[in-house]
């Protein structure tokens, strides 16, 4: 008789970083709480890889901030940088790496 473990391949160095810690990762897409991955889980790749796009995320919301004031451009602005992030979060609670468009390119070129 086999147990259900002996059935599932084993985990990936990746896969365990992203389990535990996908609960401080998610702080990364939350305005300017990106801080708390960036710098309380240097070690974890996964943070670290979600983290950077919350920065250049929270850069392009206040660059974005700037525009509010043009009636239905500013909105629509920020209601497609609000759904990125809600879609960034449910990324990182289902453990993927999601390489956001554009976003991702300027990400990659921040080293901290």
């Amino acid at each position: 008789m086999e147990t259900a473990n002996q059935n599932q391949a084993p985990a990936s160095a990746d896969d365990r970083d992203a389990q535990e810690n996908k609960y401080t990762a998610l702080f990364s897409y939350i305005y300017i709480l990106f801080l708390i991955p960036l710098l309380a889980k240097r070690d974890s790749k996964f943070c670290q890889f979600h983290a950077k796009q919350g920065l250049v995320l929270f850069v392009v919301d206040i660059i974005a901030s700037l525009f509010m004031w043009i009636p239905l451009i500013g909105q629509l602005l920020m209601l497609a940088l609000a759904i990125v992030s809600i879609i960034g979060i449910v990324k990182v609670l289902n453990g993927e790496y999601w390489k956001i468009p554009f976003v991702y390119d300027w990400s990659e070129k921040i080293k901290i």
